[in-house]
């Protein structure tokens, strides 16, 4: 007895030590963005130092247009992905449809500091850009145009003419051109914009509908002004063209971080999106690209020198000239109509 009792105790130590010997699983999240420059600069600013200090793994994926994605897999109720860094709108309708975790902040003491404007329910600003009266500089010399009135005014400010294909901070301009203040732009005046539009319309050479397209019109010399994204403009200055942007009445736009309902890898998601937008490392991010960092505390930590602060979107001084996008109202069934009106606009001759 005392024999079988004795080999019973030793069969349990050595399991118990092939329990301790046994490495625990590693946690790990899986993070999705835009992919291309974006998505490499962030991983050195913000992705590997996030995964070094919480000691875990940061898989990545990139999806352009997250949202389809996020819909099929939503719909499975066991998604793959974890947290993606999407347009804001991405977020705030996929929390509404049941797809996207409602955010616990106090769990994300990070977001606490960050602007009211800058969060919702669902979401939570990742990185900021806008969208900019960019110019000529050979065509008008000393004199460019300053603001949405001066785009609008042919006489004054001659030249060929570029807007994006789409109502989202188009609008906003027309109504900026028309006289509105940039903090009274919302509700949005949608009739008083697609009149204002009406005047420029003939004027307009080109409705981009990308990034590139935009960036290769004013390298190309093909227009003299349009609306274009900030950074899109200084990669295009510093191939050597002759053009320049201004933030005054700028559109200023933020991409967010949001949760996928029944994320996998939910607890440790949420500690990663906490460190995401610490100031810290939110910092790194101007430092390898043209976008500004969601958490204006950033600005506070030393690590972005005050020229490049002056470059950037998002930086108080700027942000201060700009008008901030309103998401929600764009997710909203008035946002939402605004859509179809747009197409019937850009059809109409």
């Amino acid at each position: 007895m005392l024999k079988r009792h004795l080999k019973s105790i030793l069969a349990s130590a050595v399991a118990g030590a092939a329990l301790l010997s046994t490495p625990a699983l590693a946690e790990e999240v899986t993070f999705v963005s835009q992919g291309g420059a974006y998505q490499a600069a962030q991983t050195k600013a913000i992705l590997d130092p996030v995964a070094k200090k919480l000691g875990i793994t940061v898989k990545q994926d990139s999806a352009p247009d997250a949202w389809p994605v996020i819909k099929t897999q939503g719909a499975t109720g066991k998604p793959i992905w974890d947290v993606v860094d999407t347009p804001t709108k991405d977020c705030i309708r996929g929390g509404e449809q049941g797809l996207i975790e409602k955010l616990e902040f106090s769990k994300i003491p990070n977001a606490e500091k960050m602007p009211a404007a800058y969060k919702t329910p669902y979401s939570v600003a990742y990185e900021f850009y806008s969208s900019v009266l960019a110019y000529n500089k050979k065509k008008f010399g000393g004199n460019p145009p300053k603001s949405w009135a001066d785009f609008w005014d042919v006489k004054k400010f001659s030249g060929t003419r570029a807007l994006r294909n789409h109502p989202l901070a188009t609008l906003e301009a027309a109504l900026m051109a028309d006289g509105v203040a940039p903090d009274k732009l919302y509700p949005l005046d949608v009739d008083r914009a697609f009149k204002k539009l009406e005047e420029i319309k003939p004027h307009v050479t080109v409705w981009w509908t990308s990034g590139g397209q935009s960036a290769q019109l004013l390298s190309d010399g093909e227009i003299d002004m349009e609306m274009a994204w900030n950074g899109r403009v200084s990669a295009v200055a510093k191939e050597g063209a002759d053009v320049g942007f201004t933030y005054n009445q700028g559109l200023l736009q933020h991409t967010s971080l949001c949760i996928l309902k029944n994320a996998p890898n939910l607890e440790t998601a949420v500690r990663f999106v906490n460190e995401a937008i610490s100031p810290e490392f939110q910092a790194n991010l101007p430092l390898e690209i043209d976008y500004g960092p969601g958490n204006p505390e950033a600005f506070k930590t030393g690590k972005i020198p005050t020229e490049r602060a002056a470059e950037l979107p998002s930086a108080p001084e700027n942000a201060a000239k700009q008008a901030l996008i309103d998401t929600e109202w764009w997710s909203s069934p008035a946002g939402e109509e605004v859509q179809k009106r747009w197409a019937e606009f850009i059809q109409k001759r």
